[in-house]
């Protein structure tokens, strides 16, 4: 990893956390920015640098610092309701960036990356729900109807979004290394 990488990566680390800071509370759940920041990762970082920066939020998180959303940190937070949530973010972004690899190249970059992101949210929810029925004790459907349902529709926009804004990133990124190279 050279140091442009690195920099890319505390960078995602940091909009990872301030995007978990934006929140409206909405029952065990929070509504957060955070799957638009998601969203936007893998088309700007390559799978290590995507695994990487989502395991160091976890990892920053996990030791108490207060990034997770309303500003909350620590192993109680990965243990706890929402926590499943957390895990699946890097597992559905193991996913996202594998799935990138394989799709044809024939296939618009933003609709790849939209394919890999719903991939994603979708391992991410199948996570957060099993973990969330484990702790609360719910059964599938009350824990879909709490944590899943009512997100859908706004997971969606902030998927499309933050995808979108991936793209236009990673397509600026790539015409300022080409300039550099002339």
């Amino acid at each position: 990893m050279d140091a442009r990488q690195i920099s890319r990566i505390g960078l995602v680390v940091a909009l990872l956390a301030v995007s978990a800071w934006v929140t409206v509370p909405f029952g065990p759940v929070p509504f957060t920015l955070q799957t638009m920041a998601l969203a936007l990762v893998p088309a700007v970082l390559d799978r290590k640098g995507a695994l990487a920066a989502v395991a160091a939020y976890l990892l920053l998180g996990g030791i108490g610092l207060p990034v997770f959303s309303g500003f909350g940190g620590g192993v109680g937070v990965l243990a706890g309701p929402t926590g499943g949530f957390l895990w699946g973010f890097l597992a559905g972004m193991a996913a996202a960036c594998t799935l990138l690899r394989v799709l044809p190249e024939t296939m618009p970059r933003p609709a790849r990356v939209l394919v890999a992101d719903v991939v994603m949210l979708l391992i991410a929810y199948a996570c957060g729900t099993v973990q969330l029925m484990a702790v609360a004790s719910l059964e599938l459907i009350p824990a879909l109807a709490m944590a899943v349902f009512p997100f859908i529709v706004p997971d969606a926009v902030k998927l499309a979004v933050g995808s979108r804004a991936g793209c236009v990133v990673a397509r600026a990124e790539e015409r300022r290394a080409g300039g550099a190279a002339a």
